[in-house]
This record gives C-alpha cells, sequence and structure tokens, in this order.
C-alpha cells in the first residue's frame, strides 16, 4: 500500500513588467533591476523567455495559507523594486495593448536555443501563466493522478481567466493566452500513461531522437516535473488576484487527494479522452464561467456554478484535513463576480462610456491590473 502523498504545494507566477509612465511593456529590462530582485529574494525570481517577463516560484508549503503568505510578499517585494526603476508588475496573462513584436528576448543560452527551434512561434509567447506544484513522491501515482486529473483542468481554467485582449482589441475570448501557447508544440492535454516507465519510454524516444534535451520541453497541461517529485498544472492563467490564485492552487491540491482517497478505497475516476476533456478546455478559454461546460455523464451542457457546488461537495473532506476551507469557498466569490477577465471588460466599457478613447481606456485597465495584483486580502475584483 503506497504511504500517504506529502501533498506539498508549491506555485509558480509569471508576471508582466511595464513602464509606470506609457503602461506598455518594458522592452528592455533596466539595467541593475534583476541583480536587485536577486539580491533580495534570491532563487524565489527569475527571469524568462522576452525580458519583459519575470517568474517567481515560492519555496515548498505545506498549507495553502502558507503558499498565500509568500505570493503576497513576493508581489510586495518585487513592485517595491521595479517601482525604482520606473517599473511595475502585472499579474495576467496577456497586456492589453503591447505589441508582441516589439519584445525583445532575453540573452540566455537556453532562450537562444527555443528562438532557434521554434521561431515566430515563441516571439509571440508575450503571455504569463501559473503553474501549480503538489508533491507526490511516488513516479506511478503522479502517472495514476495525471490521467484522471485533467478532467478538472478547464474548471480551473475558467476560475483563472485574464486574458481577454490582445494588441489593443478585445478577442472575444477570456483566455487569449491559451491560443497563443497552443502554437507551441507538446503542448495541450497528456497522453495517459499505465506507469511512469511506459511515459519515460515516450520521453526517451524524444531525447533520444534530438528533438528535445530533457522532459523540461514538455509544455502538458499537467506533467510530472522534471524538476521535482511533483505533479505540475500548467493550465491556468496567472491571477491578477492573488486570493483567486491560492483558491485555484487549493482546489487542485484538493482534487488530487480526493483522487488518491479513491485509489485506496480501490475506486477511481473515469478516465475521459482528450477529445472530450478538450471540448471543455476550448469553452473555459472561450467563455470563462459563462457558458457552462459539458458534464459527460449528463450528456449535456450544464451551469459553472452547478458543477462548481459538485466540485466543491467532493473535495470537503480534502479541504478541511489542509485547513483550506476558507481558500476553496473563495471558489464561489470568483464566481459572484467574475475573473480578471471580466473585470478587465467592465473598466475597458466602462470608460469608453465615460468618454475616453479606445487607448485611453486601455491605459485604464493596465492601471487596474497594476492595482489589483498589489492588492492583499479577498477583495472584490471590482
Amino acid at each position: 500500500m503506497i504511504r500517504e502523498p506529502t501533498f506539498t504545494l508549491g506555485i509558480e507566477e509569471e508576471y508582466l513588467l511595464i513602464d509606470r509612465l506609457s503602461r506598455d511593456l518594458v522592452q528592455e529590462v533596466p539595467k541593475g533591476l534583476l541583480a536587485a530582485l536577486e539580491s533580495r529574494v534570491g532563487s524565489r525570481v527569475a527571469p524568462e523567455f522576452l525580458q519583459c517577463q519575470i517568474e517567481v516560484g515560492t519555496g515548498v508549503c505545506a498549507r495553502p495559507a502558507e503558499a498565500r503568505a509568500e505570493l503576497v510578499d513576493l508581489r510586495a517585494t518585487l513592485d517595491e523594486i521595479a517601482s525604482e526603476f520606473g517599473c511595475a508588475i502585472v499579474a495576467a496573462s496577456t497586456h492589453p495593448f503591447a505589441n508582441w513584436g516589439a519584445q525583445r528576448p532575453t540573452d540566455r543560452e537556453r532562450y537562444q536555443i527555443l528562438a532557434r527551434d521554434l521561431q515566430e512561434v515563441v516571439r509571440r509567447l508575450v503571455i504569463g501563466g501559473m503553474h501549480v506544484h503538489v508533491g507526490i513522491d511516488d513516479d506511478d501515482l503522479r502517472i495514476d493522478l495525471m490521467s484522471q486529473a485533467t478532467y478538472i483542468l478547464p474548471h480551473l481554467l475558467a476560475l483563472s481567466t485574464s486574458s481577454p485582449f490582445w494588441e489593443g482589441h478585445r478577442t472575444g475570448l477570456m483566455s487569449y493566452r491559451i491560443a497563443v501557447w497552443d502554437e507551441l508544440p507538446r503542448t495541450g492535454l497528456p497522453e495517459a500513461f499505465e506507469s511512469h516507465s511506459e511515459y519515460q519510454r515516450h520521453v526517451s524516444a524524444l531525447i533520444e531522437a534530438g528533438v528535445i534535451e530533457d522532459a523540461t520541453k514538455i509544455w502538458w497541461d499537467i506533467r510530472p516535473s522534471a524538476r521535482f517529485p511533483t505533479l505540475e498544472m500548467r493550465l491556468a492563467d496567472v491571477c491578477t488576484n492573488v486570493d483567486d490564485a491560492i483558491c485555484i492552487a487549493a482546489v487542485y491540491l484538493c482534487w488530487l487527494r480526493m483522487l488518491y482517497r479513491l485509489r485506496r478505497g480501490n475506486q477511481r475516476w473515469r478516465r475521459y479522452s482528450a477529445m472530450l476533456i478538450s471540448e471543455n478546455r476550448w469553452r473555459a478559454q472561450r467563455y470563462s464561467t459563462d457558458e457552462g461546460l459539458i458534464d459527460f455523464g449528463r450528456g449535456a451542457i450544464v451551469p459553472y456554478h452547478e458543477l462548481l457546488n459538485e466540485i466543491l461537495d467532493l473535495v470537503a473532506e480534502d479541504a478541511a484535513h489542509f485547513g483550506a476551507e476558507d481558500e476553496i469557498a473563495h471558489a464561489r466569490t470568483i464566481l459572484a463576480r467574475g475573473t480578471s477577465a471580466h473585470a478587465q471588460l467592465r473598466v475597458y466599457d466602462a470608460a469608453l462610456s465615460g468618454g475616453a478613447s479606445p487607448s485611453e481606456a486601455l491605459r485604464g485597465v493596465v492601471d487596474w491590473l497594476v492595482s489589483e495584483t498589489l492588492s492583499d486580502g479577498a477583495s472584490a475584483t471590482r
């Protein structure tokens, strides 16, 4: 019998770096900014492919509340230092009006290789996401839970959407980030594997063929981390409101423990085909929580609030185990007032109604994003 996993939690967030005066993305990171950040938070901050992107990561956390405290501190520290260089951070998966073609890559060997291999596809990657790591020590258990956990990924994406704009226009999608991300190879839903050794054989086939150097270049929506003994969820947009981020991480954590409890009782969640889950993935990308997702058991589109209530009921025992009842309950707050994508569209439309030009309205959206990124507490996303 496999002992219960540690179910530790770690969160990575990718932020956009903006110029406070123009509200546009910085094209070149100010000299000394990265060194100043690293001197304050060490390895918890890192550059990304483009100079306008910054990634942070929490340590290994025992509870969602611990991860929240770290993210609040990281956001505040990064913004404090960035402001000294005339910049600010934004937790949103796309910038409302920046031109992707104007962005400059970071001068590091890994990114030079990506640029050489992926060309225009990677140059368009002016996006940020949130990755949630859950500690599961047993290799085969990680693979088993991965194949079952894909079911909930669209539900988590729907709660996280923060990318309704692209290059100055509303896209009609609540997570346009996914449209950009899916241009890369080795993205989307993972294959279903029967064991860790089978997974490893497939990865080795790509490595031996010279396609990838290692498993870090497999960018599925959920994957066994190549660096840590974790199951990493990668589908969510980065959340502007920190409590939204912690809520989504907590739901994912509790869902995995619920699946483990089923396994312990010689049961399992039904494995649905990638074709079916991909349809819900698209609906979450397009509509967020607005138009419902497919309930495969009922064979019908069901309002999102009904599906959410069922999910929260299923993981209630696990939320209690982690002391995460409040974090889980916050999902209903997100549903009631909308995601960051909903709020950005409201801010934009209100500015237009008040007589602002489209460019002025978009700058207003950036101002809201800067403010909400630094908001501490379960503030309503206005």
